[in-house]
């Protein structure tokens, strides 16, 4: 007798997303509890697989669908990626996996693979030291131009800053001690606005433009959002970038400058979808869901899986 799939979605807090997930594998035939990674361990010594995961002392997951890594210390952080990390070298599908998320939880990483691969992405440089951002700073303003600063690990818009003149930096302990500091892209004549493209199994499936009510264009700061086709240049863009960060869905983050010139800025592996849900008629949990059967899963009977 087949046993139902059980697929544990790793969150705190599940929320309006891990609501439409677990609706969407249970759509499907599939158990799908929430796990917190926060509850999760390495046990060599009890456990036969080496892991112990709330809810599944019996057997491990069948798969894991990964909607949130809790922040911490960074020991805490590491441990909960070394449970993915474990859970995948078992051969548990893992989505997105913990080296997808390590790729695009930290910016500088996520930029640096876009850069190398040739993805267009605004100039950002990397440091520690106050006196390299504010020689950055300076000479960017120089040519008439600013930075933006961005937490190294963030999201939903948090923390950014424009900086204009070196004196704006803040001192290394209020950044954590590391300066993420990107091109400020000028605005075209539509004013401030980005598009939103969401990439499943390689393919812009849905896309929105963002107008902010002031230059940070995010669904969480009250942006304004509208569909747009999932298609041509921008889908392009954003399937190569989520391509280079090797994550099976993402939400990739694109503007387009006064110069014409379209550039990736952010690539999401943890992406929230609830805008883009607004204005989109494809149930993008659902969507979600049936590739990670359908890709990961297939070699387990499974019920009703739809085709993309």
């Amino acid at each position: 007798m087949t046993q139902r799939l059980r697929v544990a979605i790793a969150t705190d807090d599940p929320g309006w997303h891990g609501e439409r997930l677990q609706a969407a594998f249970v759509a499907r035939g599939v158990d799908a509890p929430f796990v917190s990674l926060r509850q999760c361990r390495l046990d060599l010594g009890c456990s036969r697989e080496g892991i112990v995961i709330p809810g599944f002392e019996q057997r491990l997951p069948d798969g894991v669908f990964v909607r949130q890594v809790p922040g911490g210390a960074l020991e805490q952080v590491v441990l909960r990626l070394d449970v993915l990390h474990a859970l995948k070298s078992l051969g548990i599908p893992v989505y997105n996996d913990g080296r997808a998320i390590e790729r695009t939880v930290d910016k500088a990483m996520t930029s640096f693979l876009l850069s190398r691969a040739g993805v267009p992405t605004p100039p950002t440089w990397v440091t520690e030291s106050h006196g390299e951002a504010r020689a950055i700073v300076q000479r960017e303003a120089a040519g008439g131009g600013e930075v933006v600063m961005k937490p190294l690990f963030g999201s939903r818009g948090a923390g950014l800053r424009r900086v204009r003149s070196a004196d704006e930096l803040p001192p290394a302990e209020q950044c954590a001690g590391v300066y993420y500091l990107q091109r400020f892209i000028e605005p075209g004549p539509g004013g401030y606005r980005d598009w939103r493209v969401f990439v499943i199994a390689g393919r812009a499936v849905a896309a929105m433009q963002r107008r902010g009510q002031d230059w940070i264009n995010n669904v969480a700061l009250g942006a304004a959002c509208e569909a747009v086709p999932a298609e041509g240049a921008l889908a392009r863009m954003a399937e190569s970038a989520c391509a280079e960060v090797g994550a099976d869905y993402a939400g990739v983050d694109i503007m387009r400058g006064r110069d014409g010139v379209t550039q990736v800025v952010e690539v999401n592996g943890i992406p929230a979808w609830r805008g883009l849900q607004s204005v989109c008629e494809l149930d993008l949990a659902q969507r979600l869901v049936d590739d990670f059967l359908a890709r990961h899963l297939s070699r387990h009977a499974l019920i009703s899986v739809a085709s993309p």
